[in-house]
């Protein structure tokens, strides 16, 4: 069940799948222009930020291993942005000028490789729940959050409707880790969101309708409160 009160989880589900969450200070700082330097030190700054949070969590004792891990995080980091800052603007110029997606999808295979060899190496490292554990520090905590608002929202959900809904959100997770920004990360988990929601409407349920009675008994609540 989700810690927070139920409206607290909507809010929060609002500005991850509207917003983006996470995003850094040097994300978003805009102004003067930064030398090569300058941009590298915020970045590498970031990811040893990002990466200590994911080590808090994981309180690993062992001081070789912790070591590993952590390298392994930053690695992966790295090995995104030089992904994304080698493929998204030719993926983008792809899908306007052709038709043809095989080009698209051995690039796209490229980063899967990236994220398999990734997870591969890390589970040798960590067991299964710590594994999970990075991916959700690296996704902001979207599953959690996320399931826990369908869970308020519409509490008639049946265990397989559940089980069905957090499937289709690690799913998500899988492909939100190698999001090259914040708002990336956001807008492919809004894309699972939707996913679910249609699926929810296929099983019978009005999923707006149950949306805007919870958000009505949240309110009522907070003014009892």
């Amino acid at each position: 069940m989700c810690t927070k009160p139920a409206f607290a989880c909507f809010l929060i589900l609002i500005v991850l799948l509207t917003q983006g969450v996470g995003a850094t200070a040097a994300e978003k700082r805009k102004g003067a222009a930064k030398t090569p330097e300058e941009s590298e030190a915020d970045y590498t700054r970031a990811i040893e930020q990002r990466t200590s949070d994911i080590m808090a969590v994981l309180k690993l004792q062992d001081a070789g291993k912790s070591n590993r891990v952590h390298d392994l995080i930053i690695a992966q980091y790295r090995g995104l942005r030089v992904w994304h800052d080698t493929n998204d603007a030719k993926l983008k110029a792809l899908s306007r000028e052709t038709t043809d997606t095989k080009e698209q999808n051995q690039i796209q295979t490229s980063l899967k490789i990236q994220h398999t060899n990734f997870i591969s190496t890390l589970s040798r490292e960590l067991p299964p729940d710590q594994v999970e554990a990075v991916k959700d520090k690296m996704t902001y905590g979207t599953v959690k959050v996320t399931y826990d608002a369908y869970c308020h929202m519409i509490p008639t959900l049946t265990d397989s409707e559940k089980a069905h809904i957090l499937d289709l959100l690690k799913q998500g997770r899988e492909e939100a880790m190698d999001g090259g920004s914040s708002q990336e990360k956001a807008a492919i988990f809004k894309k699972y969101k939707g996913k679910i929601n249609n699926y929810l409407a296929a099983q019978g349920h009005d999923v707006e309708k149950d949306r805007k009675e919870w958000l009505a008994r949240e309110k009522t609540k907070t003014k009892s409160d």
